[in-house]
């Protein structure tokens, strides 16, 4: 079964969701294929608070639903499938989904965004946006004079704590070793930070919480030092994870020109691919900003390009 649109976007959150809707209301036929993880990494997160527009804050998810109703509004079609094979050799481009189905696209926008590392432990996913964070500047405002643990050996991890300190009562930076991947000039600011402690040769073995009626909160973590293989309890009210982020790009693995990492490049300030009529937009080509508003502004972009895109190769 094949069914023909103008515009294929591939992926949902913030930058899918919105090039869809610029899309529809361009009156481009256009499709989403939500993926794995419909609306994207926000969907994972309690409470939005600075996305511009909702003064009271909101749930993730909801503000998701929300953009997923503007984009079908406007007659976006929204269907929850990953697709599993493109092939970008020829226009009009296919793309096949999980549901055994094939699409067809005059032009295509990537939007799958990128995955923040996990420490890969059972009780971590118990807990993760109930007190377990990947983003400290999304979710930082959540701990003020509170007690908090930033994961991580890099640059992003000191920029992290750093950060923290503006509202956390105390950060605790764990490693698992004792030497730093971070610049010496990160490092040496985090050290003289009178807020921050270093727990150095460390690993979180455990993640604690409480589980009252639908809710759930983190309120400890079990470290393990990997040398004396000493196992120790501490009170703790938010764990950021600072190990990376991986961009959700297999599926176009030797089709689009990526960096070193897996991030999709894109051409000057534009959306642009290396394979004309193929567009990308939010954190799968973004490793800077990963905010929801930056990943809408360049889903926003994604589909003005392709709207001009079309109108350039129309017959």
């Amino acid at each position: 079964m094949t069914e023909n649109y103008q515009i294929v976007i591939i992926g949902t959150g913030p930058a899918g969701l919105t090039a869809a809707i610029y899309s529809a209301r361009a009156n481009r036929s256009t499709i989403v294929l939500e993926g794995p993880q419909p609306g994207g990494q926000l969907t994972q997160t309690t409470e939005v608070e600075n996305y511009p527009g909702f003064a009271d804050g909101i749930q993730g998810p909801e503000m998701m639903e929300i953009f997923r109703k503007q984009a079908n509004r406007f007659n976006a079609a929204t269907v929850f499938e990953s697709a599993i094979d493109v092939d970008f050799s020829s226009r009009p481009f296919k793309i096949k989904s999980d549901a055994d189905k094939e699409y067809t696209a005059d032009a295509v926008i990537i939007a799958t965004g990128a995955s923040a590392k996990k420490l890969n432990i059972p009780s971590e996913h118990k807990f993760y946006g109930y007190g377990i964070s990947g983003c400290a500047t999304c979710d930082g405002f959540f701990y003020r004079g509170k007690k908090v643990f930033v994961v991580g050996g890099g640059d992003t991890a000191m920029e992290d704590a750093l950060y923290l300190t503006h509202f956390a009562e105390s950060v605790t930076l764990i490693h698992r070793r004792d030497e730093f991947r971070a610049s010496k000039i990160m490092l040496d600011r985090v050290k003289e930070h009178p807020k921050i402690s270093l727990m150095l040769d460390s690993v979180i073995d455990e993640f604690l919480g409480e589980e009252k009626m639908m809710m759930k909160s983190l309120t400890g973590v079990k470290i393990r030092n990997v040398k004396t293989k000493e196992v120790t309890e501490h009170q703790v009210d938010g764990v950021f994870l600072a190990i990376g982020h991986t961009p959700n790009t297999l599926l176009f693995q030797d089709v689009i020109e990526t960096d070193d990492v897996g991030y999709i490049k894109t051409l000057g300030k534009s959306t642009y691919t290396n394979i004309e009529g193929v567009f990308a937009c939010g954190d799968v080509q973004d490793p800077t900003y990963r905010q929801a508003i930056t990943a809408a502004g360049s889903g926003c972009a994604a589909s003005i390009d392709a709207d001009r895109f079309l109108t350039e190769h129309s017959q």
